[in-house]
């Protein structure tokens, strides 16, 4: 996430861990309070922290960060919700009919649902939410997500109305969604919070404050949250007492807050004021032998993006293949982060889907080596070639980034090896907090970027999806004919093989063209206190999910 298109089988292999083991379903249990277990601490509250990026929105249609998604995830519930390894588990939904073409999809909802309010949780209500979402007029940067379900794609074209969306409410407790072809990934989709339903008189009588802050906003989650005012850094997650399965949502609270700094994070985690604090390099050096240690894969590729648009000079290809080749990203991985992060193979991260028609992991295969293989040499050769052929000198160019540690510190080293390598280069650094960077990389208010993204789904179109010339993520504005045709084979394909074809060549079209560059791929290294459990981590998607999270004694 920053969120994305349609993609395909290999959906539910999710590269997706099970955070800190122990499945709470085995415990034998207890009448303390009637849904905690005998090996659980009385004291159920726990401190958890943020690693520099902020709370955005809790509007599920204007989410495009990890962090609201993660706090929506937990608030908030759909058709599903998404367990260890991707698996879809209970939501609203308690039974599925599927069609036997595969494009009508039929769901009973459970009558026991219900918002915060104390309103049922209804069919109108994902009905209201789905119109909502792909209604020109909300610019959800994730209608797209949309696309495959019935009309979709002509009503975020404008045209078609809203309300020929492929949903409708057969009475309070049954909802019919109707797709335009098969989507084999359909199932796993319905468990994002692009898709959750929306309190409709909530919506309406917030209006624009609706979302933002944790007082304008009704939950049918497992919990609910309060002290988000919008604008703070701080918030707390609470059981949630109308949620139908609050008898298995064990913690009482969850503090949340904003840490700035990898030193002021492990000094609460040491101080025991913290039960997750994220390190810098230098500390995972310091604790590589500590037990409490975790490092956690992601799916997540930290890139740079050319606003191409701004910057009409960025639109040549030698230029930003010149500035990808100065970069030696196995240098920034190991001797300038040094917490875990690994060198990328391309736009795909490493490990997130197997090719099922070869048997290999899609990033390697289709990896171009140019694309991320330091050759300062044919850099400046490049480099001259491509100022000779936009006319210019030399360029002076701003790299946008955020203020956490990890991304300063990759923007200093862009920054001292393009200014060594290519003495025309002049960089200009603009260092932002998370909100401030995405907005303006939002709104074209840039000329390099430093971006990052989270795949949704196990799939390379989670990814590739969203480089599309007509995507609203792709901020640079990187257009390639060929690129887009591969994805549009790729979405509408009904041969596998053919699919991911398509998906391979789109790969290397992006890795030839440096249409984005590459820089790293995360693993996030965090100090967790090894009382809790229960707690799902999953690589891509939505990252956290507290339901069964539990502190034991």
């Amino acid at each position: 996430m920053k969120w994305k298109i349609v993609l395909t089988t290999a959906t539910a292999a999710a590269t997706s861990g099970l955070l800190l083991a122990a499945c709470s379903q085995s415990h034998t249990a207890s009448d303390n309070g009637g849904n905690l277990k005998s090996d659980m601490a009385s004291s159920q509250v726990l401190n958890w922290s943020e690693n520099g990026s902020e709370l955005t929105t809790l509007d599920t249609s204007l989410v495009t960060d990890s962090i609201s998604a993660n706090m929506i995830n937990n608030t908030m519930e759909g058709l599903y919700r998404i367990g260890a390894n991707n698996k879809i588990t209970p939501g609203i939904a308690t039974n599925t009919v599927v069609s036997k073409d595969k494009k009508t999809y039929t769901f009973t909802l459970r009558k026991n649902a219900k918002w915060s309010n104390g309103d049922p949780v209804t069919a109108q209500d994902f009905v209201y939410s789905w119109r909502r979402t792909i209604d020109p007029k909300t610019a959800s940067q994730y209608a797209y997500l949309y696309a495959g379900i019935k009309n979709a794609e002509q009503i975020t074209n404008g045209k078609a109305k809203v309300d020929s969306l492929g949903i409708k409410a057969d009475g309070k407790y049954k909802l019919t969604v109707t797709l335009d072809k098969p989507m084999a990934y359909f199932k796993i989709l319905m468990g994002f919070a692009i898709f959750f339903p929306q309190n409709q008189h909530a919506v309406q009588d917030y209006g624009k404050d609706y979302g933002t802050t944790a007082s304008k906003m009704v939950y049918d989650g497992p919990f609910t949250m309060t002290g988000w005012k919008g604008t703070n850094t701080t918030w707390t997650l609470k059981r949630n007492p109308h949620y139908w399965d609050k008898r298995h949502v064990y913690l009482e609270r969850i503090n949340d807050q904003v840490v700035k700094s990898p030193t002021t994070g492990f000094n609460l985690f040491q101080s025991n004021k913290l039960d997750m604090a994220t390190l810098s390099g230098e500390q995972v050096k310091n604790e590589r032998n500590n037990p409490k240690l975790v490092l956690r894969k992601t799916s997540r590729l930290n890139y740079l993006e050319f606003n191409q648009k701004k910057v009409p000079a960025l639109a040549n290809a030698k230029l930003r293949q010149a500035m990808s080749l100065v970069i030696d990203r196995q240098g920034l991985v190991k001797n300038v982060l040094g917490d875990g992060s690994t060198v990328p193979k391309g736009f795909v991260t490493t490990g997130l889907a197997t090719d099922p028609t070869t048997g290999e992991d899609f990033a390697t295969e289709n990896s171009v080596a140019e694309a991320v293989t330091q050759n300062d040499a044919k850099a400046k050769q490049l480099w001259a070639a491509g100022l000779k052929e936009v006319g210019k000198k030399s360029l002076t160019l701003s790299l946008t980034h955020d203020s956490v540690d990890q991304t300063k510190e990759t923007a200093e080293y862009l920054e001292g090896q393009w200014q060594k390598e290519l003495p025309d280069l002049k960089i200009t650094d603009i260092t932002l907090p998370f909100k401030n960077r995405l907005a303006r990389e939002t709104a074209g208010n840039f000329e390099l970027a430093i971006s990052g993204w989270q795949a949704d789904f196990a799939d390379p179109i989670s990814d590739l999806g969203i480089l599309t010339s007509t995507n609203d993520y792709n901020f640079g504005k990187w257009n390639n004919a060929d690129y887009d045709a591969a994805i549009k084979q790729a979405q509408t394909a009904t041969n596998n093989s053919a699919r991911w074809q398509a998906m391979g060549r789109a790969e290397k079209i992006i890795g030839t063209e440096s249409g984005v560059v590459p820089l790293t791929q995360n693993t996030i290294a965090q100090m967790v206190n090894p009382k809790l459990k229960g707690l799902i981590y999953n690589t891509s998607g939505t990252n956290y999910n507290f339901k069964d999270a539990y502190l034991e004694k």
